[in-house]
């Protein structure tokens, strides 16, 4: 197949870099972005990358019962902690992770939420692999696993057939916050992240550019750069 071939067989997709940004506002961002795609048939799924200041976020399944701490020492300390309609229980955000919220149309893509999870777990394994790392699948526990720690987490909503929430890909990061929960709600888990698990010296914006490459390879999407004010109609 030319590269030319390879282009037109690819799906176009819209790809905003919200930088570093609150866990709140990204969250209401994303629900924009659902309303955006479900607004008219065909528009281009739109994959978000991010990084958040720390946040603790919970899940469907709760998570206040796998905090190690009390709530007002993390209050105390500037970190929030956020219910979310995502599946999952507790997780933590932070800087030096790469968080990515896809606002995929999955019946339009003719996905399962099982194969699409699948996807994002490959993602984030392929991108470990770029960084000389081997991880791989526990289908006990959905994420991605190195021996025993984790190093990539996801959790999903679906509304009207549209996909967001994602998955965040430890890279390089400080593990006190996370000495502050059971991760997910498992006991016994630990964690870790590229920078842990590499060898070599590892550069945040390349791996960065590594995940972005494996988006665009597992999902079979060539991306356009956008601004969020594609979605907001002009303001940020």
């Amino acid at each position: 197949m030319s590269e030319q071939q390879e282009q037109e067989r690819l799906v176009k997709a819209y790809l905003i870099d919200l930088g570093k940004v609150d866990y709140r506002d990204a969250h209401q961002f994303q629900v924009d972005c659902v309303q955006w795609r479900l607004l008219e048939k065909d528009r281009p799924d739109i994959f978000l990358i991010t990084e958040h200041p720390p946040v603790f976020t919970l899940g469907k399944r709760g998570g206040r019962g796998s905090l190690t701490v009390g709530e007002e020492f993390i209050k105390n300390r500037g970190v929030d902690i956020v219910q979310t309609e995502r599946g999952g229980d507790i997780t933590y955000h932070g800087p030096g992770q790469i968080v990515i919220y896809p606002i995929m149309h999955l019946r339009e893509a003719r996905l399962s939420v099982k194969a699409y999870v699948d996807m994002l777990e490959e993602v984030m394994i392929s991108s470990a692999a770029d960084s000389g790392v081997t991880a791989g699948r526990d289908e006990r526990n959905r994420g991605i696993w190195v021996g025993d720690n984790k190093i990539g987490s996801i959790g999903i909503r679906v509304r009207h057939g549209v996909a967001f929430h994602g998955l965040a890909f430890n890279v390089i990061l400080d593990f006190e916050h996370f000495s502050w929960i059971q991760p997910c709600g498992l006991s016994g888990v630990g964690v870790t992240s590229v920078a842990n698990e590499s060898s070599e010296p590892v550069d945040f914006s390349v791996v960065k550019q590594n995940v972005i490459n494996q988006l665009g390879r597992v999902f079979n999407r060539q991306f356009t750069a956008v601004e969020k004010t594609l979605v907001t109609g002009g303001t940020v």
